[in-house]
């Protein structure tokens, strides 16, 4: 389950813009290390379609790896998942990208007085 740490680590990468979901699932993984989808709903209190679309963003940025493992009968393998990039370097990727704005954010302030 996620702690009040997790919760507040969660809420900061919501309030710098990201996904509710993907900033929970954030959270979550990098507190367990992996977890299965079943593992990651219970846990982070996500359902399981808010689950395969956090994933679907955190794959899109090469965030998230997958491997299967058996489970303990008979049946399909379960497929288990943890962050492929280390925290560190997503929150430098924030960091870069808010930056970047903030950037782009005062070079049209600048524009916008010279127009005045």
């Amino acid at each position: 389950m996620l702690d009040d740490e997790d919760r507040e680590f969660a809420n900061i990468l919501r309030s710098l813009g990201m996904n509710r979901n993907v900033a929970i699932l954030i959270a979550y993984l990098s507190s367990v290390g992996e977890a299965t989808t079943r593992e990651i709903e219970l846990g982070a209190g996500l359902r399981q379609p808010e689950v395969s679309i956090a994933m679907r963003d955190l794959r899109d940025k090469n965030w998230i790896r997958k491997r299967e493992a058996q489970s303990g009968g008979k049946g399909r393998p379960s497929l288990v998942f943890r962050l492929a990039t280390p925290i560190g370097e997503i929150i430098k990727h924030i960091e870069d990208e808010k930056l970047r704005e903030h950037s782009e954010f005062m070079e049209s302030i600048r524009k916008l007085k010279e127009l005045v």
